[in-house]
């Protein structure tokens, strides 16, 4: 079995995100989807969730992202902000 490092989110500046804990976030790993690289896994609620450690990248579904291999994020991490959606991936660079 092989073990992949997953790339850390660095900063989420999305405010109301119940993972997001003083701008880091805390979802044990996030999903970008594909049509506006948005971060498939902000969730709007008043409760705060998530785990103890700083959030990963689990799966990207824009393979049309330089940072994109086999739909894994290759990037060392990603900033995730307000962009066409209240929460995207300000890393993706179109190849």
């Amino acid at each position: 079995m092989t073990t992949i490092s997953l790339p850390l989110i660095n900063t989420c500046t999305v405010e109301g995100c119940s993972y997001n804990h003083d701008h880091d976030c805390h979802a044990g790993a996030i999903t970008v989807i594909e049509e506006t690289s948005a971060c498939g896994t902000y969730f709007a609620q008043g409760d705060k969730g998530g785990v103890r450690e700083t959030g990963h990248v689990g799966a990207c579904h824009r393979a049309d992202c330089v940072h994109n291999s086999e739909l894994e994020c290759t990037a060392d991490g990603i900033m995730i902000g307000a962009g066409g959606d209240v929460a995207d991936c300000l890393t993706f660079q179109p190849r």
